[in-house]
């Protein structure tokens, strides 16, 4: 994809999610990662454990964006369905990959412990995936097409992404700027709305803060292009001194 930022999604599994008994910690370390790489995350989903709303959600995002990311599901246990919903998505046959057979063999005979069945479900992909290496507890990740799919662990999820960055499409960074600012949304907004549309290479957010006695904002400036982000904010700048000259501050 040269010339282009490549686009992401992420798909987060697990009925654990949606109850709120797991705090999803894997959403903020990709959109970290993604933001480094210079690769734009679009959009987030969470799903509970239902093969068919894991492979229908996962065939929207994949049609839509050049990446997508799952966590989730690909444990020892009966409720790990991703890799069979994941190869319901493609329409394709579920296996045991053999190299990663071969993996969980020689890990588990190491610490002298049974391969049990319930140890061999780890091993399970689409047919024709590759896997993602997992340096914390060797059970791989796999890869079938533009969809990577990762353990829910957040530190396996970690180790897996990592094991990827030589691979995925990087682009230019998006930077950022962040502008303090000692007013509240309500005295502001008409007049940030007139610089982000003056300003279209910028993504300008607005974010409140309350201190208990009065109200703030920190307003973030975004953009791949320098000389834009430095436009943007001397706009801002001048905005802020407008209205604090206005109220006499």
């Amino acid at each position: 994809m040269p010339n282009e930022t490549a686009t992401a999604a992420m798909l987060a599994i697990g009925d654990e999610l949606l109850s709120g008994r797991t705090k999803d910690k894997n959403i903020a370390h990709l959109a970290e990662v993604m933001t480094l790489l210079g690769i734009d995350l679009k959009e987030v989903r969470i799903v509970g454990d239902e093969p068919h709303m894991i492979a229908d959600t996962l065939n929207t995002l994949r049609r839509s964006y050049d990446l997508v990311f799952t966590s989730g599901g690909i444990g020892p246990t009966h409720d790990d369905i991703t890799a069979d919903a994941v190869a319901a998505a493609f329409g394709l046959p579920v296996i045991e990959h053999p190299d990663a057979v071969a993996r969980l063999e020689t890990y588990y005979a190491g610490r002298q412990m049974e391969f049990t069945p319930a140890r061999r479900r780890m091993t399970r992909t689409p047919k024709g995936a590759s896997l993602i290496d997992n340096s914390v507890s060797v059970a791989p990740g796999f890869r079938i097409d533009n969809v990577f799919v990762m353990a829910g662990v957040p530190g396996v999820f970690q180790a897996m992404l990592s094991s990827l960055l030589d691979v995925l499409p990087a682009g230019e960074p998006l930077k950022s700027r962040a502008v303090p600012c000692p007013f509240g949304e309500g005295d502001i907004g008409d007049a940030l709305g007139a610089i982000a549309k003056q300003h279209p290479n910028v993504v300008i957010g607005s974010y409140p803060k309350f201190d208990g006695e009065r109200y703030s904002t920190e307003i973030v400036i975004r953009s791949r292009d320098e000389a834009a982000l430095d436009a943007a904010a001397l706009a801002v700048g001048e905005m802020l001194e407008t209205i604090a000259r206005s109220r006499g501050d």
